[in-house]
């Protein structure tokens, strides 16, 4: 669950008015003065807050339903958020986040998280076809959701004992979303805003009265406190909500429900409460021991799978986020060295060995790990690409390209293998072969941006200039600057030798993007948003 999203402190300091310093005896009368012409002041003014903190509410509520687009009946939610609305603002959060390098650009893991999340999030009614599944460059333990968006931290994966307590964490902020939590915690903060105001009027109103400066004080402290407690207790609902359905969608989608308590308790035991040592994601779900107990009560009336085990890609993917994100420095190889000495060798150590060659330029040494592993489990894709990977790095460029080719045939689309397979065919000079292969691919897969990158560099290396171009407008599309995709679109209409279906493609995309460009500026009172950035042209 994301922090305060309003930018207001908890403690309501931001609205206290300055606390009065202290005064000399005599000086009384004139004070209470003074505090009666303020209080009189602050009246008009809460009166005045008051009417119009009533007026936005009651609009807004007007304004949701008058949309043609209402969530469900019955969907508190509906007087903040549309479903339009809830989309944009999670895609407003995820291009920021991209934009930061904050989002872990690997295809392996990205392909895993989604499958995982989208596996949870078909559980609902919602679906799962606007949910998006991201592993964020972090160490720190956490997890986070915007509408349809929901975010894990990679050093939460590498904490997490088994794969039901990862999908535990998914579920639970899947269903943050499903059930609208932020939407209602702006509606919740509407009413908060509503009563606090009441309360800090009638706090003045006993003040003027006669009750002074300490009355004034004393009620304005009390209605921000109560503000407090309101908002804790609306969060304190949310985890209780997103625990009962999270644990459904968990039990439903074929894993242990008790993964979500197990993985509350392990933290909780791990960790325990010391000042400094509580990892991010308990101080934003906090944990007690009847919510543990809540959670087993309730996931013993739930089913459990019968002789449940981890998937394959889950062991791999902890151990390829282990060696990818391990310091600069740190003897990754030494241990795995030691791992596979002092137990039976397991799959996940021996791919993890293999990924750890790789970061340390020995593919000669991984290809020798990977090839008997290929050859005994055939239908991991993790394995094919990374010994494929690793003969392109040796060297072995016929048995490397035979490798991702099989895998093609066997694996079409597969969004992890297909990408190292395009990747391969540009370094070992055959990008035409690549941007035909990504082409393909993109037709039936929406690409990430570094994935439209990744097509326009096979593209101007193949020498398809028109589509290069044409692809980097829909880089800057996806994030969002359409001044500079319109650019790249005029680049790609001015490129010589266009067949008739690229120029009628580019010229619709372009105009698409300049309405798009005039509506924004016309919001804007005229300002372009985007103004004073450079052109970017591959």
């Amino acid at each position: 669950m994301i922090g305060n999203a309003a930018g207001i402190a908890r403690d309501g300091s931001r609205n206290s008015p300055a606390r009065p310093r202290s005064k000399p005896q005599s000086a009384e009368v004139t004070l209470n003065r003074v505090m009666r012409r303020s209080a009189h002041s602050l009246l008009k003014k809460l009166v005045v807050f008051l009417g119009v903190a009533a007026f936005a509410a009651s609009s807004t509520v007007a304004l949701a339903q008058s949309e043609s687009d209402l969530p469900d009946i019955g969907n508190p939610a509906g007087a903040v958020f549309s479903k339009n609305d809830e989309l944009a603002y999670g895609m407003m959060v995820e291009r920021e986040m991209r934009a930061e390098h904050q989002i872990l650009e690997d295809p392996e893991t990205a392909e895993y998280i989604q499958s995982l999340g989208t596996r949870l999030a078909a559980q609902s009614l919602m679906g799962a076809a606007n949910f998006h599944y991201y592993v964020i460059d972090d160490p720190t333990l956490d997890a986070f959701s915007v509408p349809y968006y929901i975010f894990c931290n990679y050093g939460l994966i590498l904490a997490t004992d088994n794969e039901s307590q990862l999908a535990g964490v998914l579920a639970h902020e899947t269903a943050h979303d499903t059930q609208h939590h932020i939407a209602r915690e702006l509606q919740a903060q509407t009413r908060q805003t509503l009563t606090m105001a009441a309360a800090m009027l009638a706090a003045v109103l006993i003040g003027a009265a006669g009750g002074g400066a300490p009355a004034i004080e004393g009620g304005i402290a009390a209605a921000q406190g109560m503000a407090i407690q309101q908002e804790i207790n609306f969060t304190r609902e949310e985890e209780e909500e997103a625990d009962r359905v999270g644990m459904t969608y968990l039990s439903q989608a074929g894993f242990d429900p008790e993964g979500m308590p197990d993985f509350f308790e392990t933290f909780q035991q791990r960790y325990g409460y010391e000042e400094g040592l509580i990892p991010k994601f308990l101080l934003d779900h906090p944990v007690t021991s009847d919510r543990i107990a809540d959670a087993r009560a309730r996931a013993a009336h739930l089913e459990r799978p019968r002789d449940l085990k981890d998937s394959v890609d889950y062991s791999l993917i902890r151990e390829r986020l282990r060696v990818l994100m391990s310091p600069e420095g740190y003897d990754i190889l030494g241990y795995y060295r030691k791992h596979l000495e002092t137990r039976k060798p397991a799959l996940a150590d021996q791919y993890g060995e293999a990924i750890a060659l790789l970061k340390a330029n020995r593919p000669t040494d991984a290809v020798e790990v990977l090839e008997p592993l290929v050859a005994q489990y055939q239908s991991v894709t993790l394995l094919r690409s990374a010994l494929g990977q690793a003969q392109i790095a040796a060297g072995q460029i016929h048995d490397g390209l035979t490798t991702f080719s099989k895998g093609e045939v066997l694996f079409p689309r597969n969004v992890p293998l297909t990408i190292r397979y395009a990747e391969a065919l540009i370094k070992v000079g055959q990008p035409k072969q690549a941007h035909e292969l990504l082409d393909d691919l993109f037709n039936n897969v929406e690409p990430t941006p570094s994935q439209i990158q990744l097509i326009a560099q096979a593209a101007i290396a193949a020498g398809d200039k028109g589509d290069a171009y044409d692809y980097m407008g829909e880089y800057y599309i996806s994030n969002g600057n359409f001044p500079l995709a319109a650019q790249q679109l005029e680049l790609a209409l001015r490129t010589p030798d266009l067949t008739n279906v690229q120029r009628e493609r580019f010229q619709a995309r372009l105009a698409e993007v300049r309405d798009f460009i005039l509506q924004e500026r016309r919001e804007n009172h005229g300002r372009d948003p985007n103004a004073g950035q450079l052109d970017l042209a591959p």
